[in-house]
């Protein structure tokens, strides 16, 4: 087992739609994409993994999946991705079919092993519905990966976040049964963090004793209107990335989630001049 760290890159929310075409008539989540694989590609140390946490397309349809294939094809690193309520199931299995799911039909469940550490990837969407739920079969299949080793430390990834982040809007659309997840969560303590999308904006709280994330998205961000002001409604914010990087040490070791904002910005710029002094 290899002792340096291990670097998982998480997105979020792409909405691709067919080419030519913005969502909400003015984002370009197609251009967004494109600016993410770029800092994704040229990140540096390269990330191990990437997971992309649900709403890949954004109708759907099969054309909007033709083309996030072509776009992510350019991607330089590994991944895979699970539905968001903007995804079809049906439709995600034949744009990836080199994909290994846990069952041939149903929710698109997957584990991923990345050296030392153990990514589970958890189906929370309902057909046709924009809450989140986790089917009776996704949450046995995730206690019994879980209850199958005691100390690889794992990473939870869903696109429904299972607490209320305070935007109205969007908490009636989280996980339904956050409950019965928190259940199995409690059982199993080698897991370290519970990462999810669907809000577009970063979030951190704590669930189930650890800490549960919101990737924010590379596109456009839900507004932050925790005083329930305005009807829903998104702006166009920094885009950026969540990198969770596990740190091997003693007991399950250590894991820090950095927001890696994504585009051109001045710098980087030393401290100190060639003198040894702070400048």
């Amino acid at each position: 087992m290899s002792n340096k760290p291990i670097c998982i890159a998480q997105i979020s929310d792409l909405h691709i739609k067919a080419p030519g075409q913005l969502a909400y008539g003015r984002v370009d989540t197609a251009k967004a994409l494109e600016r993410c694989v770029a800092a994704l590609n040229t990140f540096k140390p390269v990330p191990d993994f990437v997971v992309i946490s649900g709403d890949l397309a954004d109708t759907p349809t099969s054309e909007e999946y033709d083309y996030l294939k072509q776009m992510l094809s350019a991607l330089k690193l590994p991944f895979a991705g699970i539905p968001g309520n903007h995804d079809s199931r049906d439709m995600m299995r034949a744009a990836f079919p080199q994909i290994a799911h846990a069952a041939p039909t149903g929710p698109l469940n997957q584990k991923i092993e990345v050296d030392a550490l153990d990514l589970l990837l958890l189906d929370s969407s309902v057909p046709g519905k924009p809450h989140g739920r986790l089917e009776a079969s996704t949450l046995q299949w995730l206690d019994t990966m879980l209850a199958a080793s005691v100390d690889r430390p794992a990473l939870l990834f869903l696109h429904h976040p299972p607490f209320a982040a305070g935007i109205w809007h969007m908490d009636r659309q989280n996980l339904e049964n956050a409950a019965e997840l928190e259940s199995i969560v409690r059982r199993h303590p080698r897991v370290q963090l519970i990462a999810t999308g669907h809000v577009h904006r970063a979030a951190l709280t704590m669930f189930a004793g650890i800490p549960c994330t919101i990737c924010p998205a590379p596109n456009h961000a839900v507004d932050l209107d925790l005083a329930e002001l305005r009807e829903p409604s998104f702006k166009v914010e920094p885009p950026a990335f969540h990198l969770h990087t596990w740190f091997p040490g003693e007991g399950f070791g250590r894991l820090v989630t950095h927001q890696v904002p994504t585009g051109e910005f001045d710098g980087p710029h030393p401290f100190f001049g060639p003198d040894g002094k702070l400048l």
